[in-house]
This record gives structure tokens, sequence and C-alpha cells, in this order.
């Protein structure tokens, strides 16, 4: 019987061996570090709310509180679950996730539209974005964490391809003259027409939720990615007067969400209303001074604060650790982005270049949108901080995307010659 040899690394084509190189260690050990961060300013902000949940054992019928550890218990067990996706994730050619991105893009919309069938998607404080993991059990999570990222994979993995200015397409460019479309080869508008679509049924979706936020940041991914893609600047220029005037329209002319522009410019004109959630946070925030009020010794999280495990969560590291901790918070946060685009500038292909670009885009717009709405800098948006906030399949997914990173990152050093 002809016998097989098992294949080594020297067996190995360039390619597969460049899959198979080291990942990024700073990358991951920064990712690492701002999550068991995460979970231990998690146990201390959700400790007393845990005590008041149902869903944490709290049967006020009978005076039995809810487990403190309850939503520490769980994040911590997503967690581990997400570390493992994260890594294994980051084994995977990320060369293949060009064959997902259509599917992924196509089930985003689907489930998009799916949350706003009646009785099928799950509402919360007056906004449908949720949908239960298996449509009527499970954990409840949000479509729009998808869009994103079918967003990121669908343009990377097309605009990759882009032969914009290549000599094909200097080729093609007196057969366009010929027929009167210079201009529009010329200015990649028959490029952009695909985007911009995909863009706009996204964007409708997303504000049937109502989810301005989730649209910021699909709209900033894809900005991210047609620049560094090479789009003519003319372009964003466009993109964003048509951005601020539908805006305009929406928010001023329409009068959506008046009220929370009205809280943002002053906050102490409805102190027990719809102010009440802004002002406990800036309360949060001040009292926490330069230092600190100490680990778990913050006020604001005995029910004073709402959603203190969740969006405010940055409040509470503010007013427990105080300016400097939340300061060092901020600086890994700036360190881990850095370090992306980073990789996505030596990475091995376009691809993995505009993949980095789009994910390492989603994280730092959603950094500071969180932390500038704790602050009071923009209106209220309902939008978490990753890997801080509790939210298990939202945990997974940023550990999934920053798998994709690790992914390409195997790929940017040599081979190594065993």
């Amino acid at each position: 019987m002809p016998t097989t040899r098992k294949r080594t690394r020297r067996n190995l084509s360039r390619h597969e061996q460049l899959a198979k190189g080291p990942i990024d260690l700073p990358f991951l050990m920064l990712v690492l570090i701002l999550l068991g961060i995460g979970l231990v300013m998690l146990l201390s902000a959700s400790s007393y709310a845990a005590l008041y949940d149902k869903t944490a054992g709290y049967v006020p019928e009978k005076g039995i509180m809810g487990d403190p550890y309850f939503y520490f218990k769980r994040q911590a067990l997503f967690a581990a679950v997400g570390i493992v996706l994260m890594l294994l994730v980051s084994k995977m050619d990320y060369q293949h996730l060009r064959i997902l991105s259509v599917p992924v893009l196509l089930f985003a919309i689907f489930l998009l539209i799916l949350v706003l069938v009646p009785h099928v998607g799950r509402t919360h404080n007056h906004a449908t974005r949720w949908l239960k993991m298996l449509i009527v059990v499970g954990p409840e999570f949000q479509p729009s964490e998808i869009a994103k990222l079918g967003v990121v994979l669908f343009f990377s993995a097309r605009l990759s391809k882009r032969k914009y200015g290549t000599p094909e397409f200097q080729k093609r460019l007196p057969y366009a003259l010929e027929k009167g479309r210079y201009f529009l080869y010329w200015s990649n508008l028959v490029e952009l027409i695909p985007y911009g679509t995909i863009l706009i049924i996204i964007a409708v979706l997303l504000r049937l939720e109502p989810h301005m936020s989730g649209l910021i940041l699909v709209a900033a991914a894809g900005a991210a990615i047609l620049f560094a893609a090479g789009i003519r600047l003319g372009w964003f220029a466009v993109g964003g007067g048509a951005m601020a005037l539908l805006f305009y329209l929406v928010v001023v002319v329409g009068n959506y969400n008046s009220g929370r522009l009205a809280i943002w410019r002053d906050p102490w004109s409805d102190v027990r209303g719809d102010g009440y959630q802004v002002v406990q946070s800036l309360y949060a925030v001040a009292s926490g001074g330069l230092t600190g009020l100490g680990f778990g010794l913050s006020r604001q999280k005995y029910l004073y604060l709402p959603e203190e495990q969740n969006d405010f969560i940055f409040a509470i590291i503010c007013e427990e650790l105080g300016f400097i901790g939340a300061s060092l918070i901020v600086v890994l946060f700036a360190l881990l982005v850095i370090r992306g685009y980073w990789l996505a500038l030596h990475s091995r292909d376009r691809f993995g270049s505009l993949l980095i670009v789009g994910i390492t885009t989603l994280l730092a717009v959603q950094v500071f949108l969180n932390m500038a709405v704790v602050l009071n800098l923009i209106p209220a948006t309902g939008i978490a901080l990753p890997f801080f906030s509790y939210g298990g399949t939202a945990l997974w997914i940023q550990l999934v995307e920053m798998g994709v990173i690790l992914s390409v990152s195997r790929q940017i050093a040599p081979p190594r010659n065993n």
C-alpha cells in the first residue's frame, strides 16, 4: 500500500505558512487587559442592581434577594466562551471570509427586517432593537451588531478587488469616454452605487427601530473602508453634507428626539424626568474627582444611576477610579486602536488591511460615543462600552472581530524556518 507522509511546515506553501504565523501579542494583550478590567468593573457596578433583579433570583413576595454576582458570573462565562471563539477565529485563514461576506450581509438585513415584525422584535425603552437568540427563547441580541460586521466584510471583500488606477481600468476609460460615461468612471460614481444602496437600506431599517447610534456606527465603518480603499475625497464631502441635511430634516424639522436634544442642552431642566440619568451620570463623574472614591465604593450604583452595569458603566469607573483611572482606560483603548491601524498598514494584502480598518473604526467610534454620552458631550444614544458593558452576545461579536484582526496579524510576519 502506498504510504502517506504527514505534511510538515517545510512542505506547506508560502501562503499556508503565513496563515500559521504568530499572532500579534501586543494587540492580544491589550484586548485581554481591557476585558479583565471590564469584568472587574462590572462586578463592582452591578452587584447592587443584581440584588433587585428577578432574573437573578429576587423574590420580593418572600423577601429573597437576588444573587449579587449574577451579572458578573454570566459575563465571565460569556467572556470565557468569547476568548475561545476569538482564538479559534484567529487560527482561521481570513481569506475564507471573502466567501462569507455576502451571506453575512444578507443574513444581517434579514434580521433587521425580522426585528420590525410585530411580536417578534423585543422593545426596551421605546426602541425595538432586539431579538431572542432562538427567536422565542434564549438571550437577546441586537441584529445591528451583525449588520456592522456584515458591512465590514462585504465592503472589504469587494473593495479589495478594486481596479481603479490599474492598467485594466485605464484601458476602459477611452471606451467610457466614447459612450459618454467618462465622468461616471473617473469620479468613482459607478463603484459607489452598490455601497451607497446597501448603506441606505440598512440606514432605513435602523431608523425604523429606531437605532441612531447603530446607524452612525455602520456609516462610520463603511466610510472608513471606502476612504482606505482610495475613493475620491469629494464624495466624503458630499456624503457628509447629505448626512448633515438628513440629520437636520429628521431631528429638527421632523422633531425626532427633540426631548433628548433639550435634555442634552440643559439636563437640569427636568431632573426628575428625562434628565435624571444624565444628571446622575454627571454626579458620578464629578464625585470621583482626581483619584476616585475607591474600588467598590461608588454611591451611584445603589440604584441612583440607571443602566450602571450597561451603557453608563463608564460613569461608575470615573466615580470609583477617578480621573486618573478613567484616563488610563482611555489610554488602553487608544493603544488598542493605534495598534489596530498599525496592523492595517502592515497587512499582507488589501483585504486584510480593509478588514482591520473597518473593525478598528467600529471599536474607536463606539468607545468615543459611549464616553461622550456619559459626559453629556452628545445626546444620549444608548450605546454600550466594548469589553465593559453587560451583554453576552455583543461581547462574543466584539471578541470574534478581535479574532479576525489577530488572524490578519498572523500573515504579517514572515514564516519561521524550522
